[in-house]
């Protein structure tokens, strides 16, 4: 039987979209044998829930070895009606807006949401609402680090298994290694053994960092940013980081608001500097993105003075908390570092920021960041 999947893959790498990795290759050969086994069931992997075929695939292994690339080539190429592609925590959030949701409503708004359900726990119409809008679901860069998410996973994942859904992840960590050191981690062991059992794991073992690779040696502070030529080379390199990967929008929780970002891709983020720091936002916000992203693109910095003075102090904490969480940045400013608050009231304080960007565009940081 013919593969799309491996007959894209091959095509990219014959035009030389993408290089060829052996490691890659051998998770192609898994997704092609997943893509098979939709084709031969009809699109559904086990007639019977517990039966000895795998669910779906659990790919991981370090970051940037093109797990999410080879994911989204699979998504773009098997043929499925219902599907749907999420990045794992885009997926959570809207999980805990649903529970909240049945919750706070009345039997008649659950009626309505969920159709007819008995009981009081969510879990299972909330698994079976998903389950009849995506039959086989994507999703990027599972990490667990929060308890109300551990707590949830294991009881949310039978139900989907239950309803004969097709589960395709991807990971920087191996399942034994979610929620390592969690709270209440005993509890979260099930969910680690329904993974190994339920689900094909495969490591994609490369030793290349291709979107480190990417960056090393590039420019990655670009200005002014009224040149063409900075705004081509921002946006080249963005370009090549992203290549082939889908770029969604994704929406953050922190302390019960919601940062909505329009332009991301895995670890990647690219935002400007008014939706950062003109916004009303805070030390948690800069800390929920430095946390989730490992790469951070801003465009158009714009030179500061006293009368910028709150976005100033909010571009210092921001660059805190990505320089401590040795998030990568990309820049397009309209001045050199030095020069983005030159004098006038803060200027002093801004001194030590301008030292980080300094570091941040420069090959040991990069070393740092990836050691």
């Amino acid at each position: 039987m013919s593969s799309a999947v491996k007959s894209t893959y091959r095509r990219l790498v014959k035009s030389g979209e993408i290089t060829s990795d052996p490691a890659q290759a051998e998770a192609v050969d898994v997704l092609c044998k997943l893509e098979r086994d939709l084709k031969a069931s009809g699109g559904v992997l086990n007639a019977v829930f517990g039966g000895a075929k795998p669910l779906g695939l659990y790919l991981c292994g370090p970051p940037g070895r093109g797990k999410s690339m080879l994911m989204d080539l699979f998504y773009e190429q098997v043929s499925f009606s219902s599907k749907r592609r999420i990045h794992f925590h885009a997926f959570m959030a809207k999980i805990h807006e649903l529970v909240q949701l049945w919750r706070q409503g009345t039997a008649k708004d659950r009626q309505a949401q969920f159709g007819t359900n008995k009981g009081d726990d969510p879990i299972a119409p909330i698994a079976k609402l998903i389950a009849s809008e995506s039959k086989l679901l994507c999703f990027d860069e599972l990490q667990v680090t929060d308890i109300a998410d551990a707590m949830i996973l294991g009881r949310l994942f039978e139900a989907l298994f239950a309803h004969k859904v097709t589960i395709v992840i991807t990971s920087n960590r191996a399942p034994e290694e979610l929620y390592k050191n969690g709270l209440n981690r005993d509890l979260f062991l099930p969910f680690i053994k329904m993974i190994r059992e339920r689900l094909t794991v495969h490591e994609v073992k490369g030793p290349k960092d291709f979107r480190l690779d990417r960056l090393r040696g590039a420019q990655v502070y670009f200005s002014p940013d009224s040149d063409a030529q900075a705004q081509a080379g921002f946006e080249a390199l963005w370009q090549a980081m992203t290549h082939h990967s889908k770029v969604v929008a994704t929406q953050l929780s922190v302390n019960e608001r919601k940062l909505v970002f329009k332009m991301t891709c895995g670890p990647l983020l690219r935002v400007t500097f008014a939706e950062l720091c003109a916004a009303n936002n805070g030390s948690a916000d800069y800390l929920a993105i430095a946390e989730r992203f490992t790469t951070v693109f801003i465009e158009h910095i714009p030179e500061l003075g006293p009368e910028k003075r709150n976005e100033a102090k909010r571009f210092v904490t921001l660059i805190d908390a990505l320089y401590e969480a040795g998030v990568k940045l990309v820049a397009l400013a309209a001045a050199e570092p030095a020069k983005l608050y030159p004098s006038g009231d803060g200027a002093f304080e801004f001194e030590r920021t301008v030292s980080r960007l300094e570091e941040m565009r420069s090959e040991t940081y990069l070393e740092k960041v990836e050691n």
